[in-house]
């Protein structure tokens, strides 16, 4: 007891000149602080309406309880199968396909010997990150309709008709490689950043020994990059069923909702629109619960295999 009663007058003497030293630092922080606080801890008070009989004008702390009924509810519904579903399928898609494609830009980056034609690669791969969301869905709308280019090169050649959004059996690969081609330029960054960080004595031993350009990728840059890529691949993990509503309502229509319906967008309808606010908390609730459970497995077998972990 009393070890720990002078350990913490140490810690709060360091903290102090600490905060005397760095005072601007810590006034930069509080922004960042405030914003956690404000917009992701304070709403957490709301996860209570997931075991209420919620009404607005009783409020959180006047609402009847019922426990564990919502989530029963969502359970017994025709509609958590599906949802789950098309969560699953179209997070699994986006990670099979999706994850290792900034991987594979940066290490080509990593190959290209010109810096100027580097750096305009860079550029036109990173530039869809910056554009608007609903633009780019709208382009994606333009393209693939039976006028679209895309669209109608696709007709042709398999005799089709009709947008191709309107496909349900097309809706998964538009997802996905609209989603490659947004994001895979900004997220090949931390991994270009990764493979500056590996020393290029090892280059040289490895052509020493022998090794050609495929060689020293499989046994100098790839375990290079390999903690970085193990703990972006958790993070991702711990997002499985976080597939956005977003994109997801922008994209679908009544011909593809048996394919696209994924549990945000159900949320979002069942909570804004049908205003079952106890019922899209306690199937939003579910959906943190399942996506925590995978951050933490993944974190867990991370660590032990190969020592890797967030925490």
């Amino acid at each position: 007891m009393k070890n720990s009663t002078l350990n913490n007058k140490s810690f709060w003497a360091i903290f102090k000149k600490d905060f005397i030293r760095n005072k601007f630092l810590y006034l930069m922080f509080v922004p960042i602080i405030a914003y956690f606080v404000i917009f992701h801890y304070m709403p957490m008070y709301g996860v209570l309406m997931a075991f209420q009989d919620y009404s607005p004008r009783l409020g959180i702390s006047g609402s009847k309880w019922v426990g564990f009924a919502n989530f029963m509810d969502f359970f017994k519904s025709p509609s958590f199968w599906i949802v789950l579903r098309n969560t699953v399928k179209i997070s699994f898609a986006s990670l099979v396909f999706g994850f290792p494609a900034p991987v594979v830009l940066a290490l080509l980056l990593n190959e290209v010997k010109s810096n100027k034609l580097g750096r305009v690669v860079q550029n036109i791969t990173y530039l869809p990150h910056f554009i608007s969301l609903v633009v780019v869905c709208g382009l994606v709308h333009m393209f693939t309709r039976d006028t679209g280019i895309i669209g109608r090169t696709y007709n042709a050649l398999t005799g089709s008709k009709g947008a191709m959004l309107n496909n349900p059996s097309l809706f998964l690969p538009i997802y996905v490689i609209s989603n490659i081609w947004k994001e895979m330029g900004w997220g090949s960054i931390i991994y270009l950043a990764a493979l500056l960080g590996i020393d290029n004595s090892l280059y040289e031993a490895a052509e020493i020994d022998g090794a050609g350009r495929w060689k020293q990728t499989l046994h100098v840059t790839l375990p290079g990059i390999l903690p970085t890529f193990v703990i972006m691949l958790i993070l991702r993990l711990g997002q499985i069923l976080g597939v956005g509503y977003e994109k997801i309502l922008l994209l679908y229509n009544s011909s593809t909702m048996d394919v696209a319906d994924v549990i945000s967008t159900y949320v979002y309808r069942r909570g804004l629109i049908d205003q079952s606010w106890s019922y899209s908390a306690a199937v939003g609730l579910f959906n943190s619960a399942v996506n925590l459970m995978f951050l933490t497995a993944s974190n867990y077998i991370s660590k032990k295999v190969n020592g890797y972990a967030l925490w």
